[in-house]
């Protein structure tokens, strides 16, 4: 076969790719010089672009960001193709990657962020997101607009330069000079189909790693973030993304590691480990359903692995979270809905811990419903700085006291289920916390007034609550039962061990709780009452079978409980 239709073989077509490039690149040794395509038919949408034939120095010093747009820009008249950074480390500014372009980072490649501010700009076409007080910028170290089929792929590096961008202790400007929306992202995407990062390491990023805005069908995997250089260093951050899909990855970072906001449906998340001063795995506001994490490692975690706030007007449901091992980290699971407001100073208008002043709220309560834990292993422990972070954090409180807490304000969260969970705690809980009856209306574990009054499981307005083969363990003193149902309705309890201590008034405590059935529980360690019941609407609870034989008395009543709210059946 001679014609033109004939099938090139490997050799015929690793030539004729190589000629391309070459062609290119003599084409556009200035990296100022205006892209130009000289592929062949044969080549359109395969092209390989090396920056260093666009003039790129890859000496660390030279500032290469001309010469990888130029790149980028003739993949794209091309039809698309791949964009190879070789070995060595290239700096660079905001760099936009557009569509159908594979941006390949070889081992030995780096793409190092600038130091200098001026080189970063905002993608002006991306909205900001949040108020005008607090806004989270719309400028990346590499960014994409409305683009398809994009590919960002390692196994090089992609340095976001961090320290540069840390402001000093009493908000000196940063290295770099800019304010603390100007600050890039390490990648940035913004309304975009079809996006792959895979196999690389994200590093010092000076903001959020990857931050996907109304994107869908993403997937990110074998991906090594360790960021921690600054204060607000997420991980992954998706608003109102669809088909969202990570696996294989590692991330250390100071904030949220994956948090979802917006609209965010059809998310997985799998294979993964974790390590964070603040949340893994958050969401706030807007609607989330469709969500499945399982086999991740979380640890070294001080601020709420898994913390979901459905504040008014955001809808949570159908989510599974299952396999999953924590090791060091503090309040584990935290569901809250209602309005969280920080508390203001009435005097100073600073952030404090106290109680927040209350404004009235217009929009309906959340709906936050079917939602499941399973095969969660946890051991819980009084935070410690980071070794890699270059500033101290501080604690609350709330951050420190708490362990799995489900907390509706002005709403009901429902039908949660907790199987196969077994979780050490350190203890530490006081009589004054263990005494604590009306807890703050509030959600979320910032305020000191927020601490749960149980060391292990808080529960208050939950209807359809299941737990089932639950271990809850204490390290050391603790005066706090291990479990409160404060106005929990319609609850099956089935093989719970926990242990007692003989600080605490009792095991358990239900207020005002109805139609409750425990079986099979059991009493790991002496403490004077199994179950205290509170409140005169207590009533359906049911007691079936189980071992007590290491309580002091197997039921009290007080605060207008009575004897007929429980059913024993030993």
């Amino acid at each position: 076969m001679t014609d033109s239709t004939a099938p090139l073989s490997r050799r015929n077509w690793l030539g004729i790719v190589s000629s391309a490039s070459v062609g290119a690149g003599l084409l556009a040794t200035n990296a100022e010089a205006e892209p130009t395509s000289n592929s062949s038919d044969h080549t359109l949408g395969a092209h390989i672009c090396n920056i260093r034939d666009f003039g790129a120095k890859g000496d660390g010093v030279t500032l290469d960001t001309a010469a990888l747009q130029a790149a980028i820009d003739t993949c794209t008249k091309d039809q698309g193709g791949t964009v190879l950074v070789p070995a060595g480390t290239f700096v660079v500014g905001t760099v936009e990657i557009k569509s159908n372009v594979t941006l390949h980072i070889a081992a030995g490649g780096k793409l190092l962020g600038t130091a200098d501010g001026k080189q970063y700009h905002a993608a002006d076409s991306i909205p900001l997101q949040g108020d005008s007080t607090l806004e989270d910028g719309n400028v990346g170290l590499i960014y994409a607009i409305k683009a398809e089929n994009i590919t960002i792929e390692g196994p090089g590096t992609i340095d976001g330069n961090g320290k540069q961008f840390l402001h000093g202790p009493n908000n000196e400007p940063s290295p770099a000079g800019l304010k603390s929306h100007e600050r890039p992202y390490h990648l940035l995407f913004y309304q975009c189909t079809n996006v792959r990062v895979r196999d690389i390491s994200l590093l010092s990023s000076a903001y959020h790693s990857v931050r996907v805005i109304q994107s869908e069908y993403l997937w990110f995997t074998g991906i090594h973030i360790h960021s921690r250089m600054i204060h607000n260093a997420d991980g992954f951050h998706f608003i109102s993304a669809c088909h969202v899909h990570l696996s294989d990855s590692t991330i250390e970072c100071q904030d949220d590691a994956c948090a979802l906001f917006g609209s965010c449906q059809f998310v997985t998340v799998t294979n993964c480990s974790f390590s964070t001063r603040w949340s893994v795995f958050r969401f706030g506001g807007g609607t989330a359903q469709n969500i499945a994490v399982s086999n991740c490692l979380i640890y070294d975690t001080f601020g709420c692995p898994i913390k979901i706030h459905c504040t008014p007007g955001a809808h949570f449901e159908n989510m599974s979270f299952s396999n999953l091992v924590m090791q060091n980290v503090t309040g584990p699971i935290s569901i809250g809905l209602g309005s969280r407001r920080r508390a203001m100073s009435q005097s100073t208008g600073t952030e404090t811990n106290t109680l927040p002043v209350e404004t009235p709220e217009t929009r309906p309560p959340g709906i936050c419903r079917n939602i499941s834990f399973s095969g969660i292993h946890a051991v819980v422990t009084v935070p410690v700085p980071l070794a890699d972070v270059p500033f101290t954090s501080k604690y609350n409180p709330g951050e420190i006291k708490s362990c799995i807490g489900l907390n509706a304000v002005g709403g009901v969260i429902e039908n949660i289920s907790f199987s196969d969970v077994q979780i050490t705690f350190p203890g530490g809980g006081t009589a004054e916390e263990a005494a604590v009856r009306d807890v703050p209306k509030i959600i979320g574990e910032y305020y000191a007034a927020g601490v749960f009054p149980a060391y292990a499981f808080y529960a208050r307005n939950v209807h359809g609550l299941t737990l089932s083969n639950v271990r809850f363990e204490v390290a050391g003193p603790e005066a706090r039962p291990a479990v409160v149902f404060d106005h929990v309705e319609d609850a099956a309890v089935n093989g719970l061990n926990a242990q007692g201590t003989k600080e605490a008034e009792s095991l358990l405590r239900f207020i005002d709780s109805r139609d409750v059935l425990l079986s099979a529980s059991r009493l790991l360690a002496p403490t004077p009452v199994f179950l205290q019941v509170e409140g005169g609407d207590s009533s359906g609870i049911t007691i079936d079978g189980g071992d007590l034989s290491k309580a002091g008395s197997p039921f009290a009543f007080k605060a207008g409980g009575e004897e007929r709210s429980v059913k024993y059946r030993g």
